[in-house]
């Protein structure tokens, strides 16, 4: 039997595939061990293969697509609904192989290497980041508990560490002084260490041409534009900077009906970690209304005047994800328009 579609379900060691022929006929239902997923699938002819967007997804689209499949990723909340009933590798499979063939599918689009490593840059950054934080809490919290308070931000926090490291903090019990020496030095090595994934990133940035493009927006650095430039590729898989904005939650919350258009919070789905980075580099811009008027936006301006300002921040964003959308489509440097 001829088959035109297979559904794989990936895990980590046993995997499986439900192949169908083009007459709808269930042509093989079986699990496979990791390392007879490439052999299967050279003996099989090229079909369509449905992939759930998950852990190693971006890893075997690669490799079958080099055996002449066409692979198709599928946000794993889109398949949910085609499965039956119950919840085995089995079912799974054949939910992915029945959703990878409509014709209103969304898909993922497949990532290469070096995007996958730039994303692993931003995961790993990402993850010294909350690490800081965390220590930066426990140290803040037991300084607390001997009357001595730090101001808030990462800058004080670091100043203190450094104090008790130096031993300049004589009115602690030398226990206290320990403990709060050994957390200091490690979130001064936290801290230390963040600056290299930050000269990392900010080496990638110039590399790319893409993430430089990004940059000529107003309020995107090059962490967000390397982010961005490394999630999405060159934007085409959204038909438009709408798309792209209600992909990475930034659209309102539609609860529209009988005619009546309600709109309500945004949604907040898609990619927190982008969403963040451009929230962070519009309130930037919104702080700039205040500090530098002259070089704000006219359009922002006129936004706060009747809008509170985490709401215009965040319609700022939605805004420069479809700037984004469009530089990245366009292959062209932001320019403003005149007022």
């Amino acid at each position: 039997m001829q088959v035109t579609t297979v559904g794989l379900n990936l895990a980590k060691t046993i995997f499986q595939v439900h192949g169908v022929t083009e007459t709808g006929e269930v042509a093989f239902n079986r699990p496979l061990r990791q390392a007879q997923v490439l052999a299967f699938f050279q003996r099989l002819s090229p079909c369509l293969v449905g992939i759930e967007a998950f852990a190693s997804s971006h890893h075997w689209a690669r490799d079958l697509s080099q055996l002449g499949h066409t692979v198709r990723l599928m946000p794993p909340m889109y398949v949910k609904p085609y499965v039956k009933r119950g919840e085995s590798d089995a079912v799974d499979a054949e939910a992915i192989c029945e959703a990878v063939t409509r014709p209103t599918m969304r898909f993922v689009e497949i990532k290469s290497e070096e995007q996958q490593a730039l994303l692993s840059l931003h995961r790993a950054r990402d993850f010294i980041v909350r690490q800081r934080t965390q220590l930066i809490n426990m140290v803040r919290s037991l300084a607390a508990e001997f009357g001595i308070t730090i101001a808030r931000g990462v800058t004080r926090a670091i100043e203190f560490a450094r104090s008790i490291i130096d031993g300049k903090q004589p009115g602690l019990p030398d226990l206290a002084q320990d403990v709060l020496r050994v957390l200091s030095r490690q979130l001064m090595d936290l801290h230390n260490r963040l600056d290299w994934y930050e000269a990392m990133l900010r080496i990638q940035a110039r590399l790319s041409r893409q993430a430089q493009l990004l940059q000529t927006i107003p309020g995107v650095g090059p962490v967000t534009a390397s982010a961005v430039a490394a999630t999405i590729g060159s934007g085409r898989q959204f038909k438009g900077g709408r798309e792209f904005a209600a992909w990475l939650g930034l659209t309102p919350r539609n609860h529209s009906s009988g005619g009546k258009e309600r709109l309500g919070k945004i949604t907040k789905m898609g990619d927190r970690y982008l969403r963040q980075l451009i929230v962070v580099g519009m309130t930037s811009r919104v702080r700039q209304v205040a500090t530098h008027p002259e070089r704000a936006d006219p359009w922002l301006t006129k936004l706060l005047q009747r809008k509170p300002a985490r709401l215009a921040t965040v319609a700022m964003a939605n805004k420069t994800a479809r700037i984004m959308w469009a530089i990245l489509t366009g292959s062209e440097p932001y320019k403003p328009h005149a007022v």
